[in-house]
């Protein structure tokens, strides 16, 4: 074989070797990535804040809440605070087509007779317990100081809600010095542990301890989140109850408190269908607390 033909066969196998290198027989593969869901597979159920943390792998489905009762559905509770003075005007709550809570003053005129009332109507009925001031003011009778001791304290509790035996609950009237005392505030909650009975701090002053007192005792608890009619005006009071219901919507649940007066009756009876379409839930003070 010609020198020449040997060069050409090697000059054609390179080629050969080369066009294999360039254009393989199979095409290549792509990575493979690992899917971070399966398509179409449903999202993992996030935990209810009440569940305390997420729910074990395996573990039976949250119940279908009822109907017309969305879950997470935001709630208000309305509290009328002074109640057993106005007797008119506290009836027009008791009327009022949905849940009212009525928080009642120990050894006034018309206590009892609203409590019996508001209690046979469906109404939440409290004992609005007069506390200790800051400033001296007197909150009526019945009240709770700092000078007491604790057996005067308890036995003042004990006698005030054995005149409302409808109370399943009590908040404070007044009491911005009281509700900062861990014992005076421990000897009243510890009267309510003992009648299976729930607290609801009204925040008169920022340094109130009732509500961690009743947590750490294990009574059931919440506390304020607006005052409705600091303005007696029916406007102004429109305007604290939609503060009102914006608060319910971004924490679930909020407590409104207010007086029996009748611009905050009118606008609180105009509330109804607002909050309905709203999509929040009027309920009882005592379904707020935990």
């Amino acid at each position: 074989m010609s020198a020449r033909l040997l060069f050409l066969l090697g000059l054609g196998c390179l080629i050969g070797a080369a066009l294999t290198w360039y254009w393989p027989t199979q095409p290549p593969q792509p990575l493979a990535v690992a899917p971070t869901s399966t398509p179409g597979a449903p999202a993992a159920r996030v935990a209810e804040p009440e569940s305390g943390g997420a729910a074990p792998e395996g573990s039976a489905p949250l119940p279908t809440p009822p109907p017309g009762e969305p879950r997470g559905r935001p709630r208000l509770a309305i509290v009328i605070d002074d109640c057993g003075q106005w007797l008119d005007t506290e009836r027009g709550f008791v009327d009022l087509p949905f849940p009212v809570t009525l928080s009642v003053l120990p050894h006034v005129r018309y206590g009892p007779q609203i409590a019996r009332e508001a209690g046979a109507a469906g109404k939440g009925v409290m004992l609005h317990l007069p506390m200790q001031t800051i400033s001296g003011r007197y909150p009526g009778p019945g009240t709770i100081t700092t000078t007491m001791d604790d057996a005067a304290i308890r036995a003042e509790v004990t006698g005030d809600l054995a005149e409302l035996p409808e109370a399943r609950g009590v908040n404070n009237h007044e009491g911005s010095l009281a509700t900062q005392d861990p014992r005076v505030m421990g000897d009243v909650i510890g009267v309510l542990a003992t009648d299976g009975r729930f607290f609801i701090d009204s925040r008169t002053s920022a340094k109130s301890v009732g509500e961690a007192v009743a947590r750490e005792r294990g009574v059931p608890t919440a506390q304020r989140n607006v005052f409705l009619d600091n303005v007696d005006d029916e406007a102004a009071v429109a305007v604290q109850l939609r503060r009102a219901l914006d608060d319910a919507r971004a924490s679930g649940s909020a407590i409104a408190i207010g007086h029996p007066r009748p611009a905050t009756l009118a606008a609180i009876r105009a509330l109804g269908p607002e909050a309905s379409a709203d999509g929040v839930e009027l309920t009882l003070a005592s379904d707020l607390v935990r």
